[in-house]
C-alpha cells in the first residue's frame, strides 16, 4: 500500500467534527428516538404521527402529494400506511375521477386519536426548542437544506 491510500486518522477526526449529513443523521436518530418514546403510549411512532398528521386537511390527498411532504416515496408511503389503514386510522381509496389514483383519508379514530397525540408532541417540542439556542432560525436552515 503506497502513502496514497493511506488516510491520517486526524482526517477522519475532521470529517467526524464537520460531516453536516453525519451530523444530520444523529440528530434525526435522537429526535426519532425521543418522540418515538412519547409517543409510544398512543400506539405510534414519530413516523407515523407525521404521516397521520399530513393526512389531516380539509381534502382527501393523493399518494404524490404525501410523499412530497414527508420526502418518501410511493413505495414506502405505501408500506407506511398499510399499518395505520389495519387499525382504522386511515382510509385508503381509489379517486372517484381517476382510479389509478388512489386518495387518503384520515378515519374518525385517526383524527381522534392525532387530538390525543397533538398535546404530546406539543410538549416534547417545547422540551426541544429549549435545547437550541435559536429553533427557528435551525427549522429555517433544516428547510433550506431539505
Amino acid at each position: 500500500m503506497s502513502k496514497i491510500d493511506i488516510l491520517p486518522f486526524e482526517t477522519t477526526i475532521m470529517v467526524r467534527d464537520t460531516c453536516l449529513c453525519l451530523h444530520a443523521q444523529r440528530a434525526a436518530r435522537a429526535l426519532a428516538r425521543r418522540f418515538d418514546d412519547v409517543l409510544r403510549p398512543l400506539g405510534l411512532t414519530n413516523g407515523q404521527f407525521s404521516l397521520l398528521m399530513s393526512l389531516n386537511r380539509p381534502q382527501p390527498a393523493n399518494m404524490s402529494q404525501v410523499a412530497s411532504v414527508l420526502a418518501m416515496d410511493r413505495t414506502t408511503l405505501t408500506a407506511c400506511l398499510k399499518p395505520l389503514e389495519r387499525r382504522g386510522l386511515v382510509n385508503v381509496s381509489a379517486d372517484p375521477d381517476d382510479k389509478r389514483t388512489r386518495r387518503l383519508t384520515l378515519t374518525p379514530e385517526g383524527r381522534k386519536l392525532l387530538v390525543k397525540a397533538l398535546p404530546v408532541w406539543k410538549r416534547t417540542h417545547a422540551e426541544l426548542d429549549r435545547l437550541v439556542s435559536d429553533p427557528e432560525h435551525l427549522r429555517a436552515d433544516l428547510r433550506a437544506l431539505s
